[in-house]
């Protein structure tokens, strides 16, 4: 349960995350607030997985997981620039978040 509960704050910071760009510097109202909305839910989850997994594991997982999916939706759907650094990067990330779950 406290998994799902943790990949759903990931999801929330994520959404969080893709708000800030939308929002132009706080400049367009619904994108703004969902920043701040998204990005209270995500804590709020984070607060409840806390209750169960170590902190440094949680939290390790919960901005790992969150640098990851946003690197990969800033390739896709925002169309930055991809070099082989930024996806070798992405997978260490990706790797270092398998290491802490795994050999906990």
């Amino acid at each position: 349960m406290y998994w799902l509960i943790l990949a759903l704050g990931i999801i929330f910071e994520v959404l969080g995350t893709i708000c800030m760009k939308f929002a132009e510097g706080f400049t367009k109202l619904v994108p703004s607030i969902l920043v701040f909305v998204f990005y209270g839910l995500a804590l709020v989850a984070l607060v409840f997985v806390l209750k169960k997994l170590q902190v440094s594991i949680a939290y390790a997982i919960w901005a790992s997981a969150g640098t990851a999916l946003i690197a990969i939706i800033g390739i896709v759907w925002f169309k930055e620039p991809v070099s082989l650094m930024k996806l070798a990067s992405i997978t260490l990330i990706i790797l270092g978040i398998l290491g802490l779950e795994l050999f906990d």
